[in-house]
């Protein structure tokens, strides 16, 4: 069994690497300087010349609010080209088995709580990552229509917010967690008195390790097509990967806070944007797969701390 990984450099794509090293499979991986995802004749060439039995679609531009809400431009092309070539490519090349990664983020801003599959495009998206949303979405719509006209397998998956070795923690760039994480081991160090967060801290955010998110995906992907529709329903084929359970960003930052040994002042500034106010997902349809997270939230930070200090210098030159 041949799989490709698309992405499989970052955090999300190594994760999967390192689960399916554990199986008997060979992995196809390519780095970014041998094959552009955005240049569809050089997928083209590539699915044909290796011949994968299977293809997870890791790769994306990824960011947090900052990136999101300054190049909205970058993350809708980036990622519609990305996720076209390899979609469209991998049905051309006669692949039968697909899963590609979405986000929760492609839920809309005061969907029910816990948010549903069903939720999908019944109502407006957060305005700060709406442009990466909407990619996301034509993804997960992508592989929908693919299936349903040509009988292939090309299944998705929706993680909430990941977080874990192989994060990107750029001061701008990054997602919530990663950058929480850098500040307070820097504010530490410095044995500065406060430390300043985004927004008002009162947004609940659900957090999944990235090594469970990989288990996850391997769940919905080996499930057999009578089992995954039964789960699905006739209507979807999209499946919420979280832990059922989220934390205020105030919490989060009091429990990074005392990781990394920051006893000074947390101090909110509710003059920048706090995003959805909630975004937890119902995972009660890939449970009945077999498939829960495993990894504690304090357990994965610790783990996740630690990885950082190992390869902070790493980090620095990036």
């Amino acid at each position: 069994m041949k799989i490709y990984v698309a992405g499989h450099g970052g955090m999300v794509g190594s994760a999967l690497c390192r689960q399916l090293a554990t199986r008997d499979c060979q992995i196809i991986t390519c780095t970014r300087e041998d094959l552009d995802l955005l240049d569809q004749k050089r997928v083209r060439d590539f699915f044909r010349e290796e011949q994968p039995d299977k293809v997870i679609v890791a790769a994306a531009k990824v960011g947090g609010i900052y990136a999101n809400n300054s190049c909205p431009a970058e993350f809708i092309y980036e990622n519609l080209v990305i996720q076209s070539n390899l979609i469209h490519e991998s049905w051309l090349a006669g692949i039968r088995e697909l899963l590609f990664l979405g986000s929760s983020c492609i839920y809309p801003k005061m969907a029910e709580q816990p948010i549903r599959e069903e939720s999908l495009m019944t109502g407006a998206l957060e305005s700060t990552n709406e442009a990466y949303a909407i990619a996301k979405i034509a993804g997960l719509k992508m592989c929908d229509s693919y299936s349903r006209q040509y009988g292939v397998d090309f299944r998705s998956v929706m993680p909430t917010n990941l977080y874990g070795p192989g994060d990107n923690f750029h001061p701008e760039h990054s997602h919530v967690l990663p950058a929480l994480l850098q500040r307070f081991h820097e504010a530490a160090n410095e044995k500065l008195e406060t430390v300043t967060i985004w927004g008002s801290g009162s947004p609940r955010r659900e957090f999944l390790h990235v090594d469970d998110m990989a288990a996850g995906c391997l769940a919905v992907l080996d499930c057999d097509r009578d089992r995954y529709e039964e789960v699905t329903g006739p209507s979807l084929n999209h499946l919420n990967l979280g832990t059922g359970t989220d934390i205020t960003i105030a919490e989060l930052a009091a429990m990074i806070a005392e990781i990394t040994g920051f006893e000074g002042e947390i101090v909110h500034d509710t003059s920048k944007p706090d995003g959805t106010p909630r975004k937890l997902l119902d995972v009660s349809r890939v449970n009945q797969l077999g498939w829960t997270a495993q990894i504690g939230l304090r357990e994965g930070l610790e783990a996740t701390y630690q990885w950082y200090l190992e390869n902070q210098k790493t980090l620095r030159q990036r």
